[in-house]
């Protein structure tokens, strides 16, 4: 079955309250597709409640961080041999039954990233993704609708090529740099969000701060690096 070569990847820490119900709706959505945990030095019971949902599950010792999860769960898809990849968060943040969408559209792009309705999002979140995503787009010459959504497809030849996973909040950042480094097709589409947490204030402006600096050093040697190319023609 086609499903089969499609694997869902949840990296997941301390997760044991929404993780049975997002593995039940990624099989309701996407019945055969293969469904990898990464379980990041959980010290609940998020393992043994994927491994009872029919996960494959995969384990840290200690907590790495999410950058680090995603590492292991893509570089287990990609020798496995799946043909496209979808992450979504084990916190029940966006819907599952977007997943299918994604899978579609992987048949012709090789990046797939949600954008959320940012009406529908706390103004502090909404107000450090609008300084990043105009950043981003300018820096990289794109029109992204968002470019820190968590919810994102890789096709096969993204698995290939994408390897500088960074961690925190500049991991959609550092996925969707490398995608348009190495000239990959990246489309986006609409997901639901729900928000359960708000950052604090401190801890906001910090996260605002820290993923504008990454953008911007990235983006100032993207645009040096396309400057020297066009001077060497």
């Amino acid at each position: 079955m086609e499903e089969l070569k499609k694997a869902i990847l949840l990296p997941a820490y301390n997760e044991e309250k929404t993780i049975g119900e997002v593995i039940e709706k990624c099989k309701k959505y996407c019945k055969n597709a293969f469904i990898l945990v990464v379980d990041d030095g959980s010290k609940d019971n998020t393992a043994k409640i994927a491994l009872a949902k029919g996960a494959k599950v995969l384990r840290h010792k200690i907590n790495k961080g999410k950058g680090n999860a995603l590492r292991t769960g893509l570089s287990y898809i990609k020798k496995q041999g799946f043909e496209s990849a979808v992450i979504i968060d084990a916190d029940g943040q966006y819907n599952p039954k977007h997943i299918p969408k994604f899978f579609e559209a992987l048949k012709k792009a090789d990046i797939v990233m949600g954008y959320r309705d940012f009406s529908k999002v706390p103004f502090r979140h909404r107000l450090g993704n609008s300084i990043w995503r105009a950043l981003f787009n300018f820096l990289f010459g794109t029109k992204l609708k968002d470019t820190n959504c968590g919810f994102i497809g890789l096709s096969k030849k993204a698995l290939s090529e994408i390897k500088n996973i960074h961690g925190g909040y500049i991991i959609e950042n550092s996925i969707l740099a490398e995608a348009v480094e190495k000239n990959l097709e990246i489309k986006q589409i609409p997901v639901e969000v729900r928000y359960r947490k708000i950052s604090g204030l401190l801890r906001g402006i910090r996260i605002v701060l820290g993923v504008t600096i990454f953008i911007f050093t990235k983006g100032i040697l993207f645009r040096s690096k396309k400057l020297v190319e066009f001077f060497k023609k």
